[in-house]
C-alpha cells in the first residue's frame, strides 16, 4: 500500500476517490484501496443502519459516518465552485438528522396479487419493497405498511407514484395511476384514513388530484402562517433544512425594506421575511395558496403568477427592490440571473438544490460585478448525494 491508495474524498456520485484518481464504490475517506480493488475500512466507514442499503436508491452514503458525510456536503459545493474558478467563504454544513424527511415520493407496483411499495433501486426502475427506513419521519413511515395493504385491497395492478407529505394535520397521501370506484373501495379508503390518522387521501388517475378524504383543510405552516397545501406540492424535505435556508435568507436580506422572492412556491421565504415582499411563482396552485395565507395574515405581500423562464423580471423591474431572493429549480435560472447581474439591488440571496447550476449562475453574477459574501451548505437529504445551499451576493 502507498498513500495514493488511501481514499481521500467522496466524489459527486458517491464513489470514493484516491489521490491518483482511482474510484471505489461504497468507500469512505480513510479507507484503503488495494491494487486488486479490495477495500479495507478506515475510521470514517460505518455499518449502514438500513437493511435495504445499498440496493435502495433512497440513500447512497449510509456507509459514511457523520464527519465524513458533513465533509461530503461541503466538498460538493466547493468542487462546483472550483469548476467555475470561483472562491467563496464556506460556512460549516448544516445536516438534517435521520428520520426527519417530511416529504417523499415512493413508487408502487401491483403484480400477481401483491403490491411492492418503496423507493426505486439505485440506477434502476425496480422498486425496493420498503420494510424499514432511516430517513422518513416516523409518522410517514408508519403509513407505508398499511398503505401497501390498502392498495392490495383496492386491486392495484399498475405502477404509480405515492406522494407522502407530513402536513400540520398529519400524513397527506396522493396515489397516481389508481382508480378506486364503488362502495367497497370508498369504505376501504375511509377505514384506512380513520385508523391511521390520515390528513388527506387523494387519487390522480391522470386528470388531476381527486380528494377522497379530508376531514379538515390541510395546511403546512411556513413562517408561522398556515398555508393551504395542494396535493403533492413542493416543500423543503425536512423542517431542519427549511429552518437553515430561511435563517440564511433572513440574514442575507437583513435591513431590506422591499424584497422580491423569485420562484416563491408556497411562500417558504416570502412568509418569513420581515419586509414588503413581491412573490413570483409559475405554479398556479402554489401561488394561490401563498396568496391566501398572506391575505389571512394581513401581510404586505404582492403575488404574481409568472413563468420566470419565459418571462424573467427585467432589470428595470428588479431595480425597484432593495434585495432579491431566488430559489430556482435544479436547472438554475440563467435568463433571470443575467438580469440580476445588471440590476441595482443591494443584495441577492440565492438558494439552490444543485451546486453545479448554482456555480454557473454565480459566475454570471460575478462577471456582472457581484461577489459572494458567504455560502451555507445544507444537507437535508441525509445520506444522499443531493446537496443544497444558500448564498449571499453583494456588490
Amino acid at each position: 500500500m502507498t498513500s495514493t491508495d488511501t481514499i481521500l474524498r467522496v466524489a459527486a456520485r458517491g464513489d470514493g476517490v484516491t489521490a491518483d484518481g482511482r474510484h471505489a464504490a461504497f468507500a469512505a475517506p480513510g479507507d484503503l484501496l488495494g491494487a486488486d480493488g479490495t477495500l479495507t475500512h478506515g475510521p470514517h466507514h460505518q455499518a449502514p443502519p438500513c437493511r435495504h442499503f445499498p440496493e435502495c436508491g433512497g440513500c447512497q452514503l449510509q456507509h459514511l459516518d457523520d464527519d465524513a458525510y458533513a465533509a461530503f456536503v461541503t466538498d460538493r459545493v466547493a468542487s462546483a465552485l472550483d469548476g467555475q474558478e470561483l472562491i467563496a467563504t464556506l460556512r460549516p454544513p448544516l445536516v438534517s438528522p435521520p428520520n426527519t424527511r417530511r416529504r417523499a415520493t415512493l413508487h408502487a407496483e401491483g403484480k400477481g396479487g401483491r403490491v411492492t411499495l418503496g423507493f426505486t433501486a439505485e440506477k434502476s426502475h425496480a422498486i425496493v419493497d420498503m420494510r424499514e427506513c432511516h430517513i422518513l419521519a416516523p409518522a410517514l413511515f408508519a403509513v407505508v405498511g398499511p398503505l401497501r395493504t390498502l392498495l392490495q385491497k383496492l386491486g392495484f395492478k399498475r405502477r404509480g407514484d405515492v406522494h407522502l407529505t407530513l402536513s400540520d394535520q398529519g400524513p397527506d397521501v396522493m396515489v397516481t395511476n389508481l382508480t378506486a370506484d364503488g362502495l367497497a373501495a370508498a369504505e376501504a379508503i375511509t377505514s384506512f384514513c380513520e385508523r391511521h390518522g390520515i390528513a388527506r387521501f387523494a387519487l390522480d388517475s391522470g386528470i388531476g388530484a381527486e380528494t377522497r378524504w379530508e376531514p379538515q383543510p390541510v395546511t403546512i405552516t411556513l413562517g408561522g402562517h398556515p398555508v393551504p397545501l395542494p396535493p403533492a406540492a413542493f416543500l423543503q424535505a425536512t423542517q431542519e433544512g427549511e429552518d437553515a435556508l430561511v435563517a440564511a435568507m433572513r440574514e442575507a436580506t437583513s435591513g431590506a425594506a422591499t424584497i422580491a422572492d423569485l420562484f416563491a412556491g408556497l411562500g417558504t421565504f416570502t412568509l418569513a421575511l420581515p419586509a414588503r415582499v413581491y412573490a413570483a411563482e409559475g405554479a398556479r396552485d402554489a401561488l394561490f395558496s401563498l396568496k391566501a395565507a398572506a391575505g389571512r395574515g394581513q401581510l404586505p405581500v404582492f403575488t404574481e403568477h409568472r413563468d420566470l423562464y419565459r418571462r424573467p423580471l427585467t432589470v428595470a423591474e428588479l431595480d425597484r427592490f432593495d434585495a432579491i431572493v431566488i430559489d430556482p429549480p435544479r436547472a438554475g435560472a440563467r435568463e433571470q440571473v443575467e438580469a440580476l447581474a445588471a440590476c441595482q439591488a443591494k443584495v441577492i440571496g440565492y438558494v439552490s438544490c444543485n451546486p453545479s447550476s448554482f456555480a454557473r449562475d454565480a459566475k454570471l453574477l460575478i462577471d456582472g460585478g457581484w461577489r459572494i459574501d458567504w455560502v451555507q451548505p445544507v444537507g437535508q437529504f441525509r445520506w444522499s448525494t443531493h446537496v443544497e445551499l444558500a448564498a449571499r451576493f453583494v456588490r
